[in-house]
Order: C-alpha cells, then sequence, then structure tokens
C-alpha cells in the first residue's frame, strides 16, 4: 500500500472504528528502563532547546510540533518523546509542567494516524516511554484529560499491534514486538494483545538473537538494547502475574553474557559494527538484574568475536562476516580489527560510529576498514557500503561482499593464548589473503602480533598496504629514540609499541560517544606483490612512567 493511500485508510471513520474496545484507567505496572537520562538534557528542554540526534531547534512562539523538522530522525525522537525520561528524571513542578503541556500538544495534533509520528517504531518509543515514565505526568492528573491520555494509549496500542509488521526490519522491529507486548501487560484493556505481541517478540528473538547470545547485526550496542527491552518486557510480565516463556528466559540467559563478553574495563562497550560506548552505569544496571550471572565465552562462533583475557589486559577481536541483508545497515567492514584494554584504560580502539546528525559527514569513512584496527590494501575496504541512489533508499545503506571463507584457531602456548585468523576479503580485487596472529602473555604484559599478506595470484603491480592500530586519545604517544613508540595512559602507566619496520604516528579521529575527539594512530606501510610480506608488531607494559 502506497504512503497516501496507507495514511488515508488509517486516519478514515472505519479504521478508527477498529481501535475502539475496553478502556484501561491506569499503567498497571511501571517498567523500570535503564536508559540513561541526563539532567543536563532536562534543561535544555526547560530552556526550549530540543536536542535530538545531534540536531537542536528552539521554538519561539509556536509548539514544537509545528516547527520544521530538521531531521527525519529528529522528528521521530520528537515523536517518540525522547523528552520524556529527562523530564521525569529531573522532576520538579517546571518539568511536570513541560510534559503535560506536550503531551496535550501532542494529542490535539495527532490524535488521528499521521507520518512520522504513527509509524511503529516510533509508537513502540512513544508507548514504553508513557509506560516507564508516563506516572510522572499522570499521577494526580485532570480527570478528563487523563481520560484523553488513555483513550490515546488505547488507539496507540490497537493500530501499533495491527501494524507492527512494518517495522524496520532489525532492532527497530524487535522493539516494536517489546511495545505490543508491554502495551498488553501494562494496559488491562486487551489479555490477546500481550499474547500476540509475546509471540511478536518470540519470534524476532529467533531471527535476531544467536544461539551464542550476539545479536545478528553483531553489533553490541544493538545487543545491549536488545536486552534492555527484554527486561523490560520480564519485569512486567512476573510483576503482572505471567509466566515468562522458556524462550524469553533463554535469550535473556545468552544475551547477558555476551554483553559481558564486549565490555572493557571501564565498563562500557568496544566498538564495533556501528555501536558507540554505550552508557557503563546503563549496562552495570541491566547486568545487575541477571540472577544468572554468566560468564563470557573465550570464543563467540555465532557472532564472529574473539577474547583474550590475562590479568588486568582485554583483547576483543572481529573474526565475522558481515551481517546478512537488512541487518548490515550500521555494519562496519573491520574485519580481524581488534581492541585492546589494560584495566579500565583502551589503548588500541576502532574509530567508532556516527550517533548525530551533527557528525553525518563522518558515517562512510568510519565504516571503512582504514577506521579500524587492522589492515587495510590500497585505501579499500573488505566490504563495500552501498552507494546513493534509488536501491540505498529503498533498503538502506547496507554493507555489501561477503567474505568466501574466515578461518580461526585458537591454541594455548606457553607464551599464552594465541589466536590465528584469515580472511579472502581481498583476494577478488587484489589477490591477497590477509592472516592475523595474536599471542597475549599469561599476565597480560605483553601482546604479540603478526599480519601476514599472501599473495594467492600473480598480480604485476605493487598493492599498498597500511597495518592500523589507532590509539585511544587519552593515550599519549612519544617518539623513542631507539624509534619505539611509547603510550602513556591516563594513569601513569605505560606500554611501548615498535615493529620490525618504521612505524608512522598520524592523526585520528574517535566517535566513541557523542562527539568528535582528535586521536592518533600508529601506521605500519608498505606494499605487496607476488612476495609474502610478514609484518612483526609488539605491544608491552614498561611500568609508570
Amino acid at each position: 500500500m502506497c504512503g497516501g493511500l496507507r495514511r488515508r485508510w488509517r486516519r478514515g471513520w472505519f479504521y478508527r472504528r477498529l481501535l475502539k474496545g475496553p478502556l484501561a484507567d491506569r499503567i498497571a505496572f511501571q517498567p523500570y528502563d535503564a536508559l540513561p537520562r541526563r539532567l543536563e538534557d532536562a534543561d535544555a528542554l526547560l530552556r526550549a532547546r530540543f536536542r535530538f540526534n545531534g540536531d537542536v531547534v528552539e521554538p519561539k512562539d509556536r509548539s514544537i510540533f509545528d516547527q520544521p523538522a530538521p531531521s527525519r530522525a529528529w522528528a521521530e525522537a520528537l515523536h517518540g518523546f525522547a523528552w520524556l525520561p529527562p523530564l521525569a528524571a529531573a522532576g520538579g513542578d517546571a518539568a511536570r509542567t513541560l510534559a503535560t503541556n506536550l503531551l496535550s500538544q501532542w494529542l490535539k495534533r495527532n490524535a488521528r494516524y499521521s507520518e512520522p509520528a504513527w509509524l511503529p517504531h516510533v509508537t513502540a518509543q512513544r508507548l514504553i516511554n508513557i509506560f516507564g515514565h508516563g506516572r510522572f505526568v499522570l499521577a494526580n492528573s485532570e480527570m478528563l484529560w487523563r481520560s484523553k491520555v488513555f483513550v490515546s494509549l488505547r488507539e496507540q496500542s490497537r493500530m501499533l499491534a495491527r501494524i507492527a509488521g512494518e517495522a524496520p526490519d532489525g532492532l527497530p522491529r524487535l522493539e516494536t514486538a517489546a511495545a505490543v507486548a508491554l502495551s498488553g501487560a501494562c494496559l488491562s484493556d486487551s489479555p490477546r494483545r500481550l499474547e500476540s505481541g509475546l509471540m511478536r517478540l518470540e519470534a524476532e528473538i529467533a531471527r535476531q538473537i544467536l544461539p551464542d547470545g550476539g545479536h545478528i547485526s553483531r553489533s553490541p550496542e544493538a545487543l545491549v538494547h536488545a536486552y534492555r527491552h527484554l527486561v523490560m518486557v520480564m519485569d512486567a510480565l512476573a510483576a503482572t502475574g505471567h509466566e515468562v516463556s522458556h524462550a524469553l528466559r533463554s535469550a535473556h540467559d545468552r544475551m547477558a553474557p555476551m554483553i559481558r563478553f564486549f565490555r572493557h574495563g571501564d565498563g562500557a562497550l568496544a566498538l564495533f559494527n556501528g555501536g558507540s560506548e554505550s552508557d557503563a552505569r546503563m549496562i552495570a544496571g541491566l547486568l545487575a538484574r541477571d540472577e544468572v550471572r554468566g560468564q563470557p565465552f573465550a570464543y563467540a562462533r555465532h557472532s564472529g568475536y574473539h577474547r583474550l583475557s590475562a590479568g588486568r589486559t582485554l583483547l576483543l577481536l572481529d573474526c565475522g562476516q558481515p551481517p546478512p541483508g537488512a541487518f548490515s545497515v550500521d555494519a562496519h567492514a573491520g574485519c580481524l580489527a581488534f581492541e585492546l584494554s589494560a584495566n579500565a584504560q583502551r589503548i588500541v580502539v576502532n574509530c567508532g560510529a556516527v550517533t548525530g546528525a551533527a557528525h553525518r559527514k563522518w558515517e562512510n569513512p568510519l565504516r571503512a576498514t582504514a577506521a579500524h584496527s587492522t589492515v587495510a590494501l590500497a585505501d579499500t575496504s573488505t566490504a563495500a557500503i552501498l552507494g546513493e541512489g534509488w536501491l540505498s533508499n529503498l533498503v538502506g545503506r547496507r554493507l555489501i561482499g561477503r567474505m568466501n571463507e574466515i578461518e580461526t584457531r585458537r591454541v594455548e602456548t606457553s607464551k599464552g593464548w594465541t589466536i590465528e585468523a584469515g580472511q579472502d576479503g581481498y583476494v577478488r580485487a587484489f589477490g591477497v589473503r590477509h592472516e592475523r596472529e595474536v599471542t597475549l602473555s599469561p599476565q597480560g604484559l605483553a601482546l604479540t602480533g603478526t599480519d601476514r599478506l599472501l599473495p594467492q595470484q600473480r598480480h604485476g603491480a605493487d598493492v599498498p598496504y597500511a597495518a592500523r592500530f589507532h590509539i585511544h586519545p587519552d593515550v599519549r604517544t612519544s617518539r623513542a629514540q631507539s624509534g619505539d613508540i611509547v603510550l602513556k595512559l591516563p594513569n601513569g602507566e605505560g606500554w611501548r609499541f615498535r615493529a620490525g619496520v618504521p612505524v608512522a604516528v598520524e592523526e585520528s579521529v574517535y566517535l566513541g560517544g557523542d562527539t568528535v575527539r582528535r586521536s592518533e594512530q600508529l601506521v605500519v606501510a608498505g606494499t605487496v606483490r607476488d612476495a609474502p610480506v610478514e609484518i612483526d608488531w609488539f605491544f608491552e607494559q614498561i611500568g609508570a612512567i
């Protein structure tokens, strides 16, 4: 159904009659939402500054809902009530008055279906925010106004149950299914909606949550948000006397250890496949509710990641294929990239991902292989991003180009645990296979690595390569007289990097959070032609400096 016809049909009298039915008069359960709420966001809202997804709008004498939206993402956040959690966290009469006024303005302008306000994933975000934080405005509210709110909640919930399958594939569709289930648990008007929502949620979990507990997008941050919504549904079921199914319980018990798998010593996430660091307190709060306390695997085979941990040192290595289809719209071409941390300090990182419209120019560069701590040939990525055009407008900016095979092996030696991995993403374009071997010493004081570039056929021309090691912006680099690179961590601890050939120190960027930070990268460059090339490198701790 085309957009115009869809909107007319859903705004019509007959369709709206389908949304009538019993009316709940209260939210039966307020689920705990671990999403971080910053008081500075509430302060900005109270100053009439609506900041969403990197854009800011300051309405003058008009309602914010009458202002032109600077971007689709900003409009979806506004209609998804992203403003409600920070206002509820701030509390007080001023925040309550603003939240009440905003809700009233939305009800007046969006009583009937419109887009993007009533798109399924936007409606899902709005309902989740109301269920989690709505008591802030509903408590002690005027009876007539309160009834209007619950009439709207009934219609939104019934509409969402009908159109949930239209949500964008991937995490938005899983979150939409969770919102349908929550609407059935938190509102007492339709037990059948709870049942249908749980069926949808279980189906999406079967599609999106891998046997090792990872998310099919291979994004650590996507996994955290899927887990967050699953926990909200499970809490609502337990609080309202409903049994938690085996499918939900099993997914929960697999996902929690996988979140621990991706955490650095600072409590936040590694940067792989479009995910940011996320909020360490949110992650800790979610995992604190995990009674099983399952520990992470050393090798998450289905997700395609290895984990080496010794002493206070942690290494995470990406050994996976790009995600399939629609799940790759935020994926990165970072095969065989790694991150390294010591205690709470990140040392070697990937460059991160765009989190808002303000940094949109960085989106493609950050998804490229060169933005990851691995080897890139001729500044080319192992997988390409679908270019601008009608196809990408239809299916999204997917990552295209899968490798024929990725081989990995994990062995324990007297020098520590070793991971050997290889990928053929460059064979078609350059006839070169990339293999990486890393060994973490038993005490975690040294990381030894070798990158091998193995020509699979005669190429006839030199192909430039660059082995890049992006350094976290909190780490200071300097060059020793020997040519080694000394890395000074914020706590005074020192590490040294050396390779068998000269090492260049070049500029880099880091987008682990909301801002772009300048950083540096260590680069070992050269060319490969018909003979194999071996790049040896070494990180070691050298004590306090």
